[in-house]
């Protein structure tokens, strides 16, 4: 996927927001427990989340991803997030990112908001929220709480530089007249742009009676599984303009983690793994003209099924926690034991400790627990 491909590795390398992305850099020089939270408002694919991205990375931090789904209930966002505020845990060093944080409004709030601003008086680890909109009620509260940057659409002077210099690159050429059509649709929105461009030039161009304007995965997933015809769901799969493997993923996960039986999960799994195939085809190939291919395997998930619902992760939340909660004292196991069995971290962790597991869960192998978490302690201080 060309936005994936030309997705700015380098904070330089970004377009347009030029006063907004250096206070973001600023505000992540001058960070330290208590500082007030980001707030970057703007319209959707003008790099909010590639600069939370890129600006955690090059500070040295984790970004660990939520939105507004995660977030609506107060106990669900304790639940996500008490242990990474709390805690250094494998993740390393936390920022936290909510992606969409004006949907966490309306019907769906369960006292999230509300939680959330409490969170965002006194911040433990650097936090960074993002929104399409900034001027509902309960955004306003969450303004009081933070420092609010906004971001503009990109001109489409620096567009149209911006997509000449991907054509080129790409060895393909666009008429003036379609060129001028695809900037003036975007709306300052490149990510938009680059999809609609990269579809007109491999002739991936679907025609529906129904149209939906370019909807974020979460509602897109909804709206797929509550659609009330398969025009209407394929309409709706078109719209979702995503990296591919992340359209792919975010089926995978929402139905991995729905109460399905089991003939209808074994179903939908096998058309998730055409899908995967045929995702591992184009990257190996590089034949982009593939993806025309790739919404027409995955219109065969649809059918009208409240019980799906988009999930980020294809595992459950307790057991996400449970892997932060526990991941000093795993990581500090897989380099003690690593060092014996002369291999690597990763590989013990990866080959070696499934079986340590199995041999515990089958009585085959006994530990003192208490003699062993004092051996660890001993270990880490030595490590340190």
């Amino acid at each position: 996927m060309w936005s994936e491909k030309y997705r700015p590795q380098n904070i330089s390398d970004m377009l347009g927001n030029e006063e907004s992305r250096s206070s973001i850099i600023e505000w992540f020089t001058k960070w330290k427990k208590g500082t007030k939270p980001l707030l970057l408002v703007g319209p959707p694919g003008i790099g909010k989340t590639t600069i939370a991205f890129l600006t955690a990375k090059q500070f040295g931090y984790d970004m660990i991803g939520l939105n507004a789904s995660d977030v609506r209930s107060k106990s669900r966002l304790n639940e996500i997030l008490s242990p990474v505020l709390g805690n250094v845990s494998i993740l390393g060093i936390p920022m936290i990112f909510i992606d969409e944080v004006d949907g966490i409004h309306g019907r769906g709030d369960y006292g999230g908001a509300e939680a959330l601003i409490e969170i965002l008086k006194e911040p433990t680890v650097p936090i960074i929220l993002a929104a399409n909109s900034d001027i509902s009620d309960k955004m306003k509260s969450i303004k009081k709480v933070v420092k609010t940057i906004s971001f503009k659409p990109i001109p489409p002077r620096l567009l149209k530089i911006y997509l000449e210099n991907i054509l080129q690159k790409e060895n393909v050429t666009l008429s003036p007249d379609s060129m001028i059509k695809v900037i003036d649709r975007s709306h300052g929105d490149i990510r938009s742009m680059i999809n609609l461009t990269q579809s007109l030039v491999t002739g991936f161009n679907p025609q529906t009676e129904m149209s939906f304007e370019n909807i974020n995965v979460e509602d897109g997933v909804n709206t797929f599984f509550k659609a009330n015809s398969l025009d209407e769901a394929r309409s709706v799969l078109y719209s979702i303009q995503i990296d591919p493997k992340l359209k792919i993923d975010a089926f995978y996960s929402s139905i991995i983690t729905s109460n399905l039986d089991n003939n209808t999960l074994a179903k939908l799994l096998e058309i998730i793994s055409e899908a995967d195939m045929l995702y591992g085809k184009i990257m190996k190939t590089q034949n982009w003209r593939l993806l025309r291919y790739l919404n027409e395997i995955l219109i065969g998930l649809y059918q009208n099924d409240e019980r799906i619902r988009y999930a980020q992760y294809n595992l459950s939340w307790s057991l996400l926690n449970r892997i932060r909660w526990d991941g000093k004292k795993i990581k500090a196991l897989s380099s003690i034991m690593a060092k014996n069995l002369h291999m690597s971290s990763s590989t013990f962790v990866t080959i070696c400790f499934p079986y340590v597991l199995f041999c515990i869960k089958n009585k085959k192998l006994k530990l003192e627990l208490d003699t062993f978490d004092d051996v660890l302690e001993k270990e880490i201080e030595l490590i340190q």
